[in-house]
């Protein structure tokens, strides 16, 4: 695991993942992890990328403390638990392609969704979405965040619909997902999915990480997020095709 080609692969996305969470709203953050499970298997995958997303969360939640939308925050919090649950447990009965397919599915799913949001395809909810409605995104953002660490849409589609700030939304994603990642990590572990190698590796990327994060919040004033996205969109639809491609032959 710690080839110098792998390792160079790894870093990259890390660093990519640590942009997207430092200055592009953290929803494109997943890509690592489908990147990694091209190379490695998907379990692998997850497991290496999960204390790094931790690392980048702490580093995140210093500066929108307590500016999260507190009701919503607990709705989608407690929906996400039956979804980790679900995940666990597909998890521990199918076999690395199914997710590999899963995950190359959601990663397209994130492509055509961001395309249809910003062609005006798909449209936020004009009225505020229920507390129920809540509870289901935050199921459906527990169950693709444990499988593919790509929980964001599903919770911004409630978190839209009750019209947030750009603060109250970042704040409200970066608590929620902290949360998730925090209540993904007990399954993980019995999984098997964090070992020793693992954990070295995560000792060893860190720094990427931090540098990840800090390159986002210079880049969020001067690289567009039409560029950025563009660019995200092209190697997330690369990416997922290949996971694909390699489950079914």
């Amino acid at each position: 695991m710690f080839e110098i080609g792998f390792f160079s692969i790894a870093a990259l996305a890390v660093v990519f993942a640590g942009i997207s969470k430092g200055g592009f709203g953290s929803g494109a953050a997943f890509a690592a992890a489908a990147i990694l499970a091209t190379i490695i298997e998907p379990g692998q995958a997850i497991g290496i990328m999960l204390p790094l997303l931790m690392l980048m969360d702490v580093t995140s939640l210093k500066p929108y403390w307590k500016k999260w939308l507190n009701r919503e925050s607990v709705i989608l919090i407690l929906g996400s638990l039956p979804g980790v649950a679900l995940g666990a447990w597909l998890y521990s009965r199918t076999n690395a392609d199914v997710f590999r397919i899963l995950i190359g599915v959601i990663a397209l799913g994130f492509v055509l969704w961001q395309l249809g949001q910003r062609s005006g395809v798909l449209k936020q909810a004009k009225h505020h979405m229920p507390d129920w409605a809540g509870l289901i995104a935050g199921a459906l953002a527990g169950f693709t965040s444990f499988v593919s660490h790509a929980g964001g849409p599903p919770a911004a589609v409630y978190l839209l619909s009750k019209r947030p700030n750009k603060t109250e939304f970042q704040a409200t994603t970066v608590i929620i997902f902290w949360a998730i990642n925090l209540a993904k990590a007990v399954p993980y572990a019995f999984l098997g999915l964090f070992t020793l190698e693992t954990l070295t590796l995560n000792v060893a990327l860190a720094p990427f990480a931090l540098i990840g994060v800090w390159m986002g919040v210079k880049a969020h004033h001067w690289v567009s997020d039409s560029l950025f996205f563009a660019l995200t969109y092209a190697l997330l639809t690369v990416t997922a095709l290949r996971l694909i491609w390699m489950a079914m032959t």
